[in-house]
């Protein structure tokens, strides 16, 4: 009878589980809870503009001012192109008009300027 294997013990854990004894970790102690020391930072800003901003030594303010001003000078440079672009419209109106004015009734040398003009521009391109 010395041939057959040991007899299984179970044992409870001290969590109130129950496992095999031959499962068993080594040391078998009761452990207590570990302390873990965490130190919590708060996260830097995400936006990368102001963290350069705020990295190189500028002020909060300066950073407020752009986020404030930012869009101001955005708009300011639309209304200044779209006026742009309505001068531009105009101007061409207004040089069509004198053309078209000059045509016809300028007479022969009218004529004969604007046929100038016009073969002038065709070379160009």
């Amino acid at each position: 009878m010395s041939n057959l294997p040991e007899p299984v013990r179970v044992v409870q854990l001290p969590d109130g589980t129950y496992t095999y004894a031959d499962h068993l970790p080594t040391p078998l102690q009761p452990t207590a809870p570990q302390v873990v020391h965490q130190h919590i930072h708060q996260a830097p800003p995400d936006r990368t503009v102001q963290r350069i901003a705020l990295g190189s030594g500028i002020g909060a303010g300066t950073v407020a001012a752009g986020v404030y001003f930012g869009p101001l000078l955005v708009g300011a440079l639309t209304a200044i192109a779209a006026n742009l672009a309505l001068l531009a419209f105009l101007a061409t109106v207004m040089a069509w008009g004198v053309v078209s004015v000059v045509k016809s009734v300028g007479g022969p040398d009218g004529k004969a300027a604007a046929k100038t003009l016009s073969k002038a521009r065709k070379r160009r391109r």
